[in-house]
């Protein structure tokens, strides 16, 4: 069954989307590593970790900023109609994320404007992690083009 489609009129400013759970293993690092490149042995090396104030392999941010990516979400399904382009995206990480950590992605509204064509508004999700903790590990934002509901 297909999923009920979101148009730019569904966004409204603090609708909340949860994302999908991870918990972030070894594995997870040295693919990150892999296909980025980013080999740092902060990011997979347990032994060199073990000298740092982390103590642990540390998670890539561009990992971590990835897992709140409307696409990577349950919502994704959802805008397979309407989603027009990805335009922006920001954050700031608050907490070291380590290796064996979980984390949930959460996209908030933030804002829905209409821009000058009738068809198209642009969307502005606030993006943040939790780890299992409850704190907040990453806060960002991304800004999405999504069309209108058609007519």
């Amino acid at each position: 069954m297909a999923a009920a489609q979101y148009w730019f009129e569904d966004f409204t400013p603090g609708r909340q989307f949860q994302g999908t759970i991870h918990c972030l293993d070894d594995a997870s690092f040295r693919l990150f590593a892999q296909m980025t490149g980013d080999a740092h042995p902060l990011h997979y090396d347990a032994e060199y970790a073990k000298k740092t104030p982390f103590g642990k392999p540390l998670a890539h941010g561009l990992l971590l900023m990835s897992m709140t990516a409307l696409g990577a979400s349950p919502l994704s399904a959802h805008v397979e109609d309407s989603m027009v382009a990805f335009l922006e995206q920001g954050s700031k990480f608050l907490k070291p994320v380590l290796v064996g950590d979980t984390v949930v992605p959460v996209l908030q509204v933030e804002e829905a404007r209409p821009t000058s064509s009738p068809a198209n508004g642009i969307v502005r999700f606030a993006a943040r992690l939790t780890n299992q903790r409850g704190e907040v590990v990453l806060a960002g934002f991304h800004t999405y083009l999504i069309k209108r509901r058609p007519a």
